[in-house]
């Protein structure tokens, strides 16, 4: 079974793609992203933002 929706997998691929080939800059400052952890981050929010699927967001402390 899918971990994410495929317009998620979509962005995430472009994302890492643009990384790669140093293309992909990160929103707040315009730095180069460097790490691949980080161009997978930013392609999951995009995909978020354009309301794919991504599951249910994990919450820190569940009530304990």
């Amino acid at each position: 079974m899918a971990k994410y929706g495929e317009k998620a997998s979509e962005k995430v691929e472009r994302a890492v793609h643009e990384q790669k080939r140093g293309t992909l800059r990160s929103g707040g400052s315009g730095k180069r992203v460097t790490s691949r952890k980080q161009a997978i981050a930013i392609g999951l929010s995009e995909a978020r933002r354009e309301g794919g699927y991504l599951g249910k967001r994990r919450t820190c402390c569940s009530g304990t």
